[in-house]
């Protein structure tokens, strides 16, 4: 396992090549457009350096692990890579497009795998013809910072698959844990409907926004107020999550409606400006 292609500069794609340039690995980051790129790989760059400053990095490591990270805006570079780490939008026909290109693309040792937060990984890997190489690589935001990554088998996952995955994410400074293949895996079917009810809450007119984070920090020992998380996180994509519970799941995973009004006015959180909080001012 020598190169890694990251699919998707974002928070999370960005993170995810951060931490495998740490940990050595030439790292190829991908996403649609030069500027994606470029945004995800300054990114890294600050965080690096915030780490040199705070002497946890010399200059010259920085140096090093800038140096194996190439930028890439073409999925036929995963011609090169050992491994693929799929971050883009949790979508599943996006996802399904781009495992049945790299299929095609990618050598046959190549392990295709997905940063998805709830969507099955069995219907990923069923887009390709080779379902045993597929799984679930799911990291925690912000990545450079916490240390589990969900490791979820597929149907047809193979045990060498799975620890080559559970040794590469030790590497990366992560702690493996491994999942079976369900909706929201363990970390979102816990923490995605306690995000829902707070909504509900505050949909109830039963405390403030404030209120709310207030008493899950203070009474919880919470670091972050849920609805603060939601923001952080996305509310598309804590609806989009919410939605793949509840079509699993059942009904007690529905969607608050006011959480559906926030997305549909385009009150995502943090990366829009305006959520459960205005951080335009």
């Amino acid at each position: 396992m020598k190169t890694i292609m990251v699919i998707g500069a974002g928070q999370m794609g960005g993170g995810i090549a951060q931490v495998a340039a740490q940990a050595g690995y030439s790292v190829i980051l991908n996403d649609i457009k030069d500027e994606f790129v470029e945004r995800g790989f300054g990114i890294i760059q600050k965080n690096l350096s915030r780490s040199v400053e705070k002497g946890k990095l010399t200059a010259e490591e920085k140096e090093v692990m800038i140096g194996l990270i190439t930028k890439s805006t073409s999925l036929q570079d995963a011609v090169a890579a050992d491994l693929v780490i799929e971050a883009a939008v949790e979508n599943m026909a996006i996802k399904a497009q781009v495992f049945s290109q790299l299929d095609v693309i990618c050598p046959e040792h190549t392990i295709l795998s997905t940063n998805t937060s709830s969507l099955p990984i069995t219907e990923i890997a069923a887009f390709t013809k080779r379902p045993d190489r597929v799984i679930g690589m799911h990291f925690m935001n912000p990545v450079p910072v916490m240390k589990l990554v969900e490791v979820i088998r597929g149907l047809a996952t193979s045990d060498e698959v799975y620890k080559t995955i559970e040794t590469l994410s030790e590497k990366m400074g992560k702690t493996p844990v491994e999942v079976n293949d369900a909706p929201g895996f363990i970390a979102n079917r816990v923490l995605i409907p306690m995000l829902n009810e707070a909504v509900c809450t505050l949909n109830e007119g039963i405390a403030t926004v404030e209120a709310i984070d207030n008493v899950m920090k203070l009474g919880m020992n919470h670091p972050m107020g849920p609805l603060a998380l939601a923001d952080l996180i996305g509310l598309d994509t804590v609806l989009s999550i919410m939605e793949v519970l509840h079509e699993g799941l059942g009904d007690k995973y529905r969607p608050c409606p006011l959480l559906r009004k926030y997305v549909k006015a385009g009150w995502l959180g943090r990366k829009s400006g305006r959520g459960f909080y205005n951080y335009q001012t």
